[in-house]
């Protein structure tokens, strides 16, 4: 009985103990299963003055929100507030460059399953390529880059989109190779500002409290700049500046990358502040998939090639499957599986065999947050 009390204790505390940070794994917990609505559901265009579309702030800001939890992730594992340097340093890199080609097979691997969703692995995988330079900076460059990252490289990105090769057969091909419906040209801005984050370091109320504000100001900007211009996804193709001044979920225009930038800033510092509270608690079950995203990820898209497969006999069919009122019961049992997981085994399967494979090739650094 000694022997089970001290293995539940030891699970929960490296769920609930200081080596993670508990609004980290909210954040990510909602960001995971905003996901799974995206995919899921039909969402509805979101407008703050209809809460029948409410449901429809997962589109788009799921994904946004779940990079930029990445990049504070990056942030603490390369040293937190203090940059890694020397050996330590070199190790974090390694580290990453591990993960990032374990992520860009196992996205790899899902796209095959057919399921009809953009598989966001193989852009994190780029995202984690390009963020190992970057590691030895500190806050006061990071914040900086990742305003100019947000604002000068949407305008590349309209040009980009616009080339004709990716209406060919081999640009359709690498878009879905390098995960472009994430663009890591853009995207990586969420990675920036997430790692300069964690180098004012995130445990801080100060930080979170700075966080709240600064990503509500800056969505109230690329969210309102947007209504007052009164565009439509019909009027985007109309020109450039059209295709770039927009906040329309995964256009990756200007306005998208300020608003959804900073809704993201703004939901992991309330996530912050509220696990500086007794609410910490009841949110466990979230907490615990936040804990283990890439297992919670990719469990949903396999359990969805088998389920459309012997349902539907096509898993590609994506109005078919969501006939079936999926979410509800990926949602509950996502949640169910990975808070039994977390309790009483510990890390997630997918989690755990990507950081054997980057100790593998380096030394443990600091316990991932």
């Amino acid at each position: 009985m000694k022997r089970a009390e001290g293995w539940l204790a030891s699970r929960w505390q490296r769920l609930d103990g200081p080596g993670r940070i508990a609004g980290t794994d909210l954040a990510r917990g909602l960001a995971v299963l905003g996901m799974f609505a995206a995919h899921l559901l039909a969402l509805p265009d979101f407008a703050l003055a209809d809460a029948a579309t409410w449901l429809g702030v997962a589109d788009g800001r799921s994904s946004i929100l779940f990079a930029t939890i990445a990049g504070v992730s990056i942030g603490l594992l390369s040293g937190g507030a203090r940059p890694a340097e020397g050996a330590q340093l070199r190790a974090v890199r390694a580290r990453l460059l591990v993960r990032a080609m374990f992520l860009w097979l196992l996205g790899a691997l899902l796209i095959v399953t057919g399921v009809p969703v953009y598989v966001i692995l193989p852009a994190y995988a780029f995202l984690f390529l390009l963020s190992i330079p970057l590691v030895p900076l500190s806050a006061r460059v990071l914040l900086p880059l990742a305003a100019v990252l947000a604002v000068v490289m949407p305008f590349v990105q309209v040009w980009v989109d616009d080339l004709p090769f990716w209406g060919e057969e081999a640009g359709e091909g690498l878009a879905l190779a390098i995960g472009w419906h994430y663009p890591f040209l853009t995207w990586i801005a969420f990675i920036v500002a997430g790692m300069g984050f964690a180098r004012l370091d995130v445990r801080r109320g100060v930080v979170q409290m700075w966080m709240l504000v600064v990503g509500a100001v800056l969505a109230a900007v690329g969210y309102g700049l947007n209504a007052a211009s009164g565009a439509d996804e019909a009027s985007e193709n109309v020109s450039y500046w059209s295709r770039l001044w927009t906040a329309r979920p995964h256009s990756t225009g200007l306005l998208e990358v300020i608003g959804s930038g900073g809704f993201a800033i703004a939901v992991i510092g309330a996530c912050l502040l509220l696990c500086r509270t007794i609410v910490r608690y009841p949110v466990v079950p979230l907490r615990a998939v936040g804990a283990m995203p890439l297992t919670a990820y990719t469990a949903q898209i396999v359990a969805w090639a088998i389920v459309a497969a012997y349902t539907l006999g096509d898993t590609g069919d994506l109005p078919g499957f969501r006939a079936l009122a999926p979410f509800a019961p990926f949602a509950l049992w996502t949640i169910a599986g990975c808070t039994a997981w977390a309790l009483l085994v510990g890390r997630g399967p997918l989690e755990w065999t990507m950081e054997r494979l980057s100790r593998a090739f380096s030394r443990p650094v600091t316990p991932d947050s």
